[in-house]
């Protein structure tokens, strides 16, 4: 009998009958089994379930504070706030300034301090946070933070925050007046520069269940979740209560549904397909066509009208005897040309890949193909949204 350690689990194989060179192809068959599984399983369309739903009641919490950086070069401002809050700082360590008397300060900047407190955070541990200026100061590189309480929407402090800005911007300015600056020299962040001093309570522990709550709400894909949980736990474990919350069962341990909780993160959910749309950013000329959009039987001519406009000033000069005044005249010539417009054709069923040809075929820009889609749209004859943002 040959007892042969799985390297894949900590339980011992046992095999009987077996020569240790078979034994040995075995193990490297099945190795080599395991490897093409995973290696299909990573091009496959199925997601993590941490990657495509989160647990509810489960979320950060956004800090804010108010607070002065000092130590700048010559490059702080002076607000009547700035003002106020230095002398308020000043007051708390028993220094007060003789009435009406305003201090002018170029190394300090009134800034506002924002931060996102983790899940699960607890007091003593450090987070990121980051500082933006509030009035003219024109940067802070080179400053430190004083102690600046950090509070929620509730009002209560939960972290203090302090420490020397890392400012990724820096700006220039010449006597004359000119200036460059690169990046943004009015805004840093300060990385572990706030302590948590309070503990958000989480819901995570109570009650026999917990819900998860897809990033993108689909019914089918709210309906493969629980499938999924239910193969891999055992039926009646979760249900689906909409389109984007599926509850779950859980153990009332606390250890123990955090172990349960680490093995059904990891379970792989096909996500089904989005909706059929069409994105487009009317600012930036962005246009993002998803793969589902079909095109149904459909004409398209397209195009451009330009309109050119020339300003000429002419300069009329009276005779040097005829007592005139000299006199400036406009002249506008306005021209007028169209360029050739194409047009293609569109068969029922276009998929996207025809649709990009067509489009770069003729050479439409931006510009033409949201006015081509918005037609089309128009017309019925996209198979989808049309979402302008």
């Amino acid at each position: 009998m040959l007892m042969l350690k799985a390297g894949w689990h900590d339980s011992l194989i046992v095999l009987g009958g077996l020569s240790k060179l078979r034994v040995l192809k075995m193990y490297k068959l099945t190795k080599l089994l395991l490897l093409i599984s995973v290696f299909f399983t990573t091009y496959c369309n199925a997601d993590r379930v941490k990657d495509i739903a989160s647990i509810q009641g489960v979320r950060s919490n956004h800090l804010v504070g108010y607070g002065l950086v000092v130590g700048l070069d010559g490059t702080g401002e002076q607000t009547a706030y700035t003002a106020q809050a230095f002398k308020t700082m000043l007051s708390r360590f028993g220094i007060t300034l003789p009435p009406g008397l305003t201090p002018k300060m170029k190394n300090v900047a009134a800034v506002a301090v924002h931060a996102e407190l983790p899940a699960f955070a607890k007091p003593g541990q450090n987070i990121d946070i980051t500082v933006s200026s509030l009035g003219n100061a024109k940067s802070l590189r080179g400053g430190a933070l004083l102690l600046t309480p950090m509070k929620a929407v509730d009002g209560q402090i939960y972290a203090l925050a302090q420490g020397n800005l890392v400012v990724g911007g820096f700006g220039a300015e010449g006597a004359d007046g000119s200036r460059v600056t690169v990046n943004i020299p009015t805004a840093g962040r300060i990385p572990n520069g706030a302590t948590v001093e309070r503990m958000v309570n989480s819901s995570f522990g109570e009650g026999d269940h917990f819900v998860f709550n897809l990033h993108q709400s689909d019914f089918t894909t709210a309906r493969r979740l629980a499938k999924a949980i239910n193969e891999f736990v055992g039926p009646n474990t979760a249900k689906p209560l909409d389109a984007t919350s599926v509850q779950v069962s859980a153990p009332r341990d606390i250890s123990h549904r955090v172990a349960f909780m680490s093995a059904l993160e990891n379970v792989e959910v096909e996500p089904a397909d989005i909706n059929s749309r069409i994105i487009i950013n009317s600012r930036t000329g962005t246009i993002v066509v998803g793969k589902n959009v079909r095109l149904k039987e459909a004409a398209v001519a397209h195009g451009s009208l330009i309109v050119s406009i020339n300003e000429n000033q002419r300069v009329s000069q009276p005779n040097p005897l005829a007592l005139g005044t000299t006199e400036v005249t406009e002249d506008s010539n306005v021209t007028l040309t169209q360029q050739e417009g194409k047009m293609f054709r569109f068969n029922p069923g276009v998929s996207l890949d025809e649709l990009v040809r067509a489009v770069n075929a003729v050479g439409a820009a931006p510009g033409d193909l949201m006015a081509i889609l918005e037609a089309l749209k128009q017309a019925g004859a996209i198979q989808g949204e049309l979402i302008v943002i």
